[in-house]
């Protein structure tokens, strides 16, 4: 694992410690971290915050973002690889795509490179606060959104 994707997973690792939903994300630019993110859905009761937007949003507007890439330790789902299309953002790297197949065809369908990278430490975590948090994780994809 590269240091960037390890800034991410140490984000992922941060959001669940908070009682969050282990998703990190940094944002690299000429082979510097300018932004990093984690899920922040459950901790600041906000269905926005996912890890990309958190990165993207920590970034400010005073860096630009436009070639960079995101790393990501779940694949983007389809509200975070429309901002990374939005921002111009040139490649998406995934430590997984297992527990949640995300967005991948619409990055690529914007001409962003995808890499998948199949972490195993990455799947652990997402399948471990799956399997401990079911109604959760259905919430923050989507599939149930009746209690917010």
């Amino acid at each position: 694992m590269d240091k960037f994707m390890r800034a991410a997973v140490d984000q992922a690792e941060m959001g669940l410690q908070e009682g969050g939903i282990p998703i990190g994300a940094a944002l690299v630019l000429g082979g510097e971290v300018v932004a990093l993110g984690h899920n922040r859905r459950v901790q600041e009761r906000n269905r926005v915050l996912h890890a990309e937007i958190d990165c993207f949003r920590n970034a400010g507007l005073e860096v630009g973002v436009r070639g960079a890439t995101l790393y990501s330790t779940l694949m983007p789902c389809y509200f975070c690889a429309g901002a990374a299309v939005q921002f111009g953002i040139a490649k998406v790297v995934a430590g997984e795509s297992v527990t949640f197949s995300g967005g991948r065809d619409l990055l690529e369908a914007h001409g962003i490179e995808v890499s998948d990278l199949g972490l195993s430490t990455c799947v652990s975590m997402m399948t471990a606060f799956i399997e401990q948090n079911r109604e959760l994780w259905h919430r923050d994809i989507g599939e149930d959104d009746n209690a917010g």
